[in-house]
């Protein structure tokens, strides 16, 4: 019985030789990320902003549209209305940062809700204030710099520092053009956000791990081999495993944007966006960088020669 394969299992493609189509690329998508922030700004979440969470419940499946035209009115602002569980149940943000108009702001939607709708219930009312939003913006921050530095130090120990380098910089590369992806799509980037990044990180350190693991493994095997050709067989090695795990996690991602709901579709369809991103920049962005920090050969004298 044969085994599903993607691609094949012995490869040679020169990804090394389209190392500049790969870094053009990369940039291409990195000055468009700031094109669209600076464009459109970030869609903070109430995480970050402050303002008020209403989890309620109606007796009859309703439409969002039904609650976005009762509680369309200029002292609420921008309303952001999505379904959880059920077609019952709707989740209600009104952003705030002045924490003595919250009170006032939920009863008065609150009047205006049991106006159009008697039998409405509350289910759950949460207020951020300004200040809890700025710590947790400082503690998103941290976790993504602890992150990297955690990176950085364990590729550093595991392999050379040229390797732990070359991590830091694919992952940056990535963590950057999901932010850009939040800004483009308007999903609100909250504490969610954050964790969907530090989960694409995870899997794109990995993905970069298994290439660098057979890297070190073929610079030792292969000592009188040059450098790109190197690269690539350890690429090439790879491929396969690389291919597969990136389209069985899309997969899994991709069923939970699709039926998760609303509430886990940022999250989703970021992690589906992240993990081919991951995918990419471990093959054309961590690889090909190692030719510009001066790895080598190790002089393993009873290493056989490339052919």
């Amino acid at each position: 019985m044969k085994r599903l394969r993607l691609v094949p299992q012995e490869t040679a493609y020169d990804f090394i030789r389209l190392r500049w189509i790969g870094f053009v690329v990369s940039l291409l998508f990195m000055v468009a990320t700031v094109g669209v922030i600076v464009q459109e700004g970030i869609n903070f979440g109430i995480d970050f902003t402050g303002g008020i969470l209403m989890e309620v419940r109606t007796p009859e499946p309703t439409t969002l549209q039904v609650f976005r035209d009762v509680l369309d009115r200029p002292e609420f602002g921008e309303v952001s209305l999505q379904h959880f569980g059920d077609d019952r149940e709707v989740l209600i943000r009104i952003q705030t940062s002045d924490t003595e108009e919250q009170a006032a702001l939920v009863e008065e939607a609150k009047d205006i809700l049991e106006a159009e709708m008697p039998a409405l219930e509350y289910r759950k009312i949460d207020y951020v204030g300004p200040t809890v939003g700025q710590e947790l913006i400082q503690s998103g921050y941290l976790s993504l710099g602890v992150a990297f530095a955690a990176v950085l130090m364990y590729i550093w120990f595991r392999f050379e520092w040229q390797f732990g380098v070359g991590a830091v910089v694919a992952l940056l590369h990535d963590a950057f053009i999901m932010v850009g992806f939040f800004a483009l799509t308007r999903f609100d980037f909250g504490l969610t956000s954050i964790a969907a990044i530090l989960t694409v990180i995870g899997y794109s350190i990995n993905d970069s791990v298994v290439i660098y693991d057979r890297i070190r493994e073929n610079l030792r095997k292969y000592k009188k081999m040059p450098l790109t050709e190197v690269l690539n067989r350890s690429i090439n090695d790879t491929l396969s495993r690389t291919v597969m795990t990136g389209v069985t996690t899309i997969l899994a991602a991709g069923a939970l944007a699709v039926f998760g709901g609303e509430v886990l579709k940022g999250f989703s369809w970021a992690l589906v966006f992240g993990v081919v991103v991951g995918t990419y920049s471990s093959v054309f962005v961590a690889a090909p960088i190692l030719l510009y920090f001066g790895i080598r050969n190790e002089q393993d004298e009873t290493a056989p020669a490339a052919s």
